[in-house]
């Protein structure tokens, strides 16, 4: 995630949260958005045909596949390491609470996240269950240092752990990453590490993307020495976590350690997928690698806050489309947030996805979502009306 763009988000005033609708199509035509969720931890209300079918799960990856997580639903991290507003202990743990209580078993985080305090947040709440009964990913790329010092991104992280980073992806690097992470999460083991970052988005890297790309992927580098670990049992499954798909795709079509899942953030929503349908999926589904979707709400938007992407700045036509959504998922009776959550699960080579949450209502509405039953005819009035893509796969 780029902390170009958390910036921008962190700057946000409460007069960009006036009001849901940036137009005037969004307010006279969007009933599921009338009321302005103005408030952190807010809740757009689930609609629909509700049936008690538990969440979504893997089968084993079929051969030519490579890791797929068991878990097809889970709960991204951000949060509970105090992206832009402090959660108290006991109220990251409720939120955890709240998840595996509704059946939430994969679990996404990062030592960037409120710079360790993510990580000891999830492991504290794991303390005591098996590791077989759930998933953890965490990232290297970032080396946490203890700091007495200002920290760094203080408009990000609120109240973080007292530790500042220097960018890393040899392999050293990336072992002790991983050696950290484990003592911090307390586990044995961590199901999928991920190379955070390594983005053109990334402002913050010296030099460019492809430099650090070629350290990563040279000898001494970071995506030789993850699956090294992944043989030797220390992780599952290895990739990239990242904002665009460059590193990814690179990898997918070079002569480099390929990786076996990667997660993509800001890139496959209801709102936005062309791209990852035409240029990015074809070429990760080539080569058996899995993708998790990260920002399946595009950052909020789409739970109806005025917050795309970790920026304010919202896209052009982008409220404008979200209205027409909801006029379309009124009609059919639901909402547009459980469209937006069954719409980025559906194609096969998604494993996962993994909405965040700042309050146990937020993951107790994300879970609802995924009991819906949502008509045939809603994917079809979509595709009829061009606010999908003809070639999006739907839910069956």
């Amino acid at each position: 995630m780029d902390r170009r763009n958390f910036l921008h988000a962190a700057t946000t005033t409460a007069a960009t949260f006036a009001g849901l609708a940036a137009s005037p199509l969004a307010r006279a035509q969007a009933p599921g958005l009338s009321a302005a969720l103005t408030e952190r931890g807010s809740v757009l209300a689930t609609r629909g045909p509700m049936t008690d079918r538990a969440l979504p799960r893997n089968a084993a990856a079929a051969p030519g596949q490579r890791y797929r997580p068991a878990f097809r639903f889970g709960l991204g991290g951000t949060q509970i390491g105090n992206i832009f507003a402090a959660l108290s202990d006991a109220q990251a743990q409720a939120v955890l609470q709240a998840a595996w209580d509704a059946g939430v078993r994969h679990f996404d985080t990062s030592p960037f996240y409120g710079y360790g305090l993510s990580e000891y947040r999830l492991g504290h709440f794991l303390r005591g269950k098996h590791p077989d009964d759930y998933v953890v990913s965490t990232k290297v790329g970032r080396m946490l240092q203890a700091s007495r010092g200002p920290l760094p991104n203080a408009a990000l992280w609120v109240q973080p752990a007292p530790m500042a980073y220097r960018y890393d992806f040899t392999a050293a690097g990336a072992r002790r990453s991983v050696e950290d992470s484990l003592q911090r999460l307390g586990l044995p083991k961590i199901d999928i590490v991920y190379i955070h970052d390594l983005s053109p988005d990334n402002s913050e890297l010296p030099g460019t993307w492809r430099d650090h790309f070629a350290v990563a992927a040279g000898t001494g580098g970071a995506m030789g020495e993850l699956a090294r670990m992944r043989d030797q049992g220390m992780i599952g499954g290895w990739g990239f976590g990242i904002n665009t798909p460059d590193a990814a795709v690179l990898a997918a079509e070079s002569d480099v350690p390929t990786p076996d899942v990667v997660l993509l953030a800001c890139q496959y929503s209801i709102l936005d997928h062309e791209v990852a349908l035409s240029r990015t999926f074809p070429a990760l589904q080539r080569k058996g690698i899995s993708v998790v979707v990260g920002t399946p709400l595009n950052d909020g938007f789409l739970g109806g806050r005025n917050r795309y992407h970790f920026s304010d700045q919202i896209p052009a036509g982008a409220a404008d489309k979200r209205a027409r959504l909801a006029v379309v998922a009124d009609r059919h009776g639901i909402d547009i947030r459980t469209a937006a959550l069954q719409f980025a699960v559906a194609p096969a080579v998604v494993s996962a996805i993994i909405p965040g949450a700042r309050a146990p209502g937020q993951v107790q509405a994300n879970v609802a979502s995924m009991r819906v039953t949502i008509p045939a005819s809603f994917w079809e009035s979509l595709r009829r009306e061009g606010l999908i893509s003809r070639q999006a796969p739907v839910p069956a």
